[in-house]
């Protein structure tokens, strides 16, 4: 008989070698050899039901089955719910009335680690063919006694760090201090409560507060109310303020934690101590007191970092004042974990996450090393993000889509930089009006104007000569819409069907039905600075399994005007307020995206690139791209450059 599965304590329910009581009573003798009767035994102590087999103790006297059923189970103690394989280990030594079986015990401990020894069981004949298993505690292990159980102990696994480019940790062992209150010190707990919103604010911390009383209330006079964890550098700045607070009280620890608290915050996750659901999720390999990764890298390589925990058997002897002695009988040692390198430069991210700093709506920044296809820094605001829409959002593009379809009229020769290409106020197509920011018009002007100056109505007239085949074709030159592999979710976006004269009109200038992420348009711009596409490069070990091949190498002549045109827009285009950034020319576009039919805002993007560095910055809701976007490049090319 097997009992169903379930949970208890932290580990899963497994197949239960010691089952359910037997019936009461005295269990009847078996007529058979030594043998047999051991056999008997092991089959019973495996199904639960051993009343077909008589059990006597040392001193002779009769036992009832059940109440062997009932200490196997108590002695097994932690290993009751651990599968156990029983098995005759050779024939029985017989000597008189008495006999000795040997058997084998394989235990497979959590985790499924295996766990084999063997034991010994005495039989005795009662009458003329009458033989009883002499029960003994020794049966399950030899050291076992009377009021002894079986119980397991953890031994904790050593995380493994996420590296940066260099091979260095990103998360390591940092201090913190927890923030808590006693409730036994409050003299004034509205004055407290004040007290403490007033100091967190200070560093930019919002803590909610209103069940403080209750919490109060229900702790013990003592207890250490926790509230918040501070990095220490977060707490220092505030340190005099707390302990200025009656009823205040502090705990120092070490807590695995990236540079800054923005640092790649959506991007690397977080390891924290397991909850009750990981543990209800892998019962079998963590548990409580583990470190567990939730979100980002942190959880996508979970188990690679975490490694596996050892396991001890140990023998627990409960004395008379409560006090246990653990005696170990079996251990495996922990396996650390293995650490996960990734392309992330910490000046680069560092840049990144200080120029989405002062910005409070979500916004992305992604940067790319132009020659290899490394991903710098992957940064989302405010204060680091908690989803990664850097890597996975699905957003129009705007203007900076016309970089695409730019290449695509280029390489067809469908216009050259210097075509001249109306830019009319309007432009109608099917009864569907199609306009240009602030209501612009700057009339009959070449097409790098058009380009640079962000004429929708431009590229509106020139979307049947790029064509919906155009348009695709270009934007799988340059990566979108192609499946890329970066150990980790990333969106490479979705291109429009085109499949309408209005749709493909949308299209040419980053509207319609178009999406794609952050990092997409980031290498774009790399593709277009390189001259071929390369998958971004994010998780270096391990190795994806899966990244895009590279494309071929794109159109010289074409790329050669475009690259022209996007520094153009930097010098006296939409760009210009990156005219004087440090470290070098830059060369972008800049993109103002409409996203719903019912608003009037707009996410506000900029793409583009200087020396080796591609890069792409989008703002939800920011306005135009020159609003937003383009002053967030400047802080972080000026910080990348400091």
């Amino acid at each position: 008989m097997r009992l169903a599965r379930h949970r208890t304590g932290f580990r899963a329910a497994a197949t239960i070698a010691v089952l359910a009581l037997a019936g009461g009573g005295l269990a009847g003798c078996t007529k058979d050899a030594p043998d047999d009767t051991v056999k008997a035994f092991l089959a019973g102590w495996r199904s639960g039901d051993l009343s077909k087999v008589g059990f006597v103790g040392a001193d002779g006297s009769k036992i009832a089955a059940a109440d062997v059923v009932t200490q196997l189970h108590d002695l097994s103690g932690d290993l009751a719910k651990q599968p156990l394989t029983l098995s005759v280990a050779g024939d029985a030594k017989v000597t008189g009335d008495n006999a000795t079986t040997p058997i084998k015990l394989d235990w497979t401990l959590p985790g499924g680690i295996p766990w084999s020894y063997q034991s010994t069981v005495r039989s005795t004949k009662q009458g003329s063919d009458d033989w009883r298993v002499v029960w003994e505690p020794a049966i399950l292990q030899s050291d076992l006694t009377t009021g002894q159980k079986l119980r397991l102990r953890r031994v904790a696994s050593s995380r493994a760090s996420i590296q940066d480019s260099a091979g260095q940790p990103l998360v390591v062992k940092r201090p913190v201090t927890v923030i808590g209150v006693e409730p036994q010190a409050i003299e004034d707990l509205p004055k407290l409560q004040s007290g403490l919103v007033a100091a967190f604010q200070k560093i930019g911390v919002t803590l909610d507060l209103s069940d403080l009383k209750n919490r109060v209330d229900d702790a013990d006079k003592g207890a250490f109310v926790e509230l918040i964890t501070l990095r220490q550098t977060d707490y220092d700045k505030i340190r005099d303020d707390l302990h200025a607070l009656t009823g205040t009280v502090f705990r120092d620890e070490q807590h695995d934690l990236a540079p800054t608290r923005n640092f790649a915050r959506a991007l690397l996750g977080t390891a924290d101590e397991a909850t009750a659901e990981d543990i209800q999720k892998n019962p079998q390999t963590i548990g409580r007191g583990d470190t567990v990764g939730h979100g980002g890298l942190q959880g996508r390589y979970d188990q690679q970092l975490r490694g596996t925990a050892g396991q001890s058997v140990v023998i627990e002897q409960v004395s008379a004042n409560g006090d246990n002695t653990d005696t170990q009988v079996f251990s495996t040692k922990p396996v650390a974990g293995k650490p996960i390198k990734t392309s992330l430069d910490v000046k680069t991210q560092n840049a990144a996450d200080q120029a989405l700093a002062p910005v409070t709506q979500a916004s992305s920044l992604v940067a790319i090393k132009i020659s290899n296809g490394s991903v710098l820094a992957v940064a989302n605001g405010p204060n680091g993000g908690t989803v990664d829409t850097a890597l996975t959002g699905q957003v129009p593009p705007g203007s900076t889509f016309k970089t695409v379809s730019a290449y695509g009229l280029l390489s067809k020769k469908s216009v050259t930089e210097d075509t001249v290409v109306p830019c009319p106020k309007t432009a109608n197509v099917n009864g569907r009006d199609f306009k240009n920011s602030d209501g612009e018009v700057f009339g009959q002007v070449e097409f790098h104007t058009d380009f640079s100056k962000s004429c929708n109505t431009a590229f509106v007239g020139l979307a049947p000569k790029l064509g919906a085949d155009g348009l695709h074709s270009a934007a799988s030159a340059l990566g979108l819409g192609t499946p890329w592999d970066l150990g980790i979710e990333a969106f490479s976006g979705k291109i429009s069907p085109a499949n309408s004269p209005t749709e493909l009109a949308a299209a040419a200038f980053g509207q319609g039905q178009t999406v794609v992420s952050p990092i997409a348009m980031a290498d774009v711009a790399a593709s277009v600075a390189r001259g071929q596409f390369k998958q971004p490069r994010l998780v270096l070990d391990p190795a994806p399994a899966k990244p895009a091949p590279d494309g071929d190498k794109l159109d010289a002549a074409a790329l050669s005007s475009l690259r022209t045109m996007m520094r153009e827009v930097v010098t006296s285009g939409t760009g210009t307020g990156l005219r004087n950034t440090p470290g070098g020319p830059v060369y972008g576009k800049t993109g103002t995206a409409e996203f719903s039919d019912s608003s009037e805002d707009t996410h506000s993007w900029f793409i583009g690139y200087q020396g080796d560095v591609a890069f792409a910055c989008m703002i939800q809701k920011g306005g135009a791209g020159a609003e937003a976007a383009v002053p967030a490049i400047n802080r972080f090319l000026t910080a990348l450059h400091k």
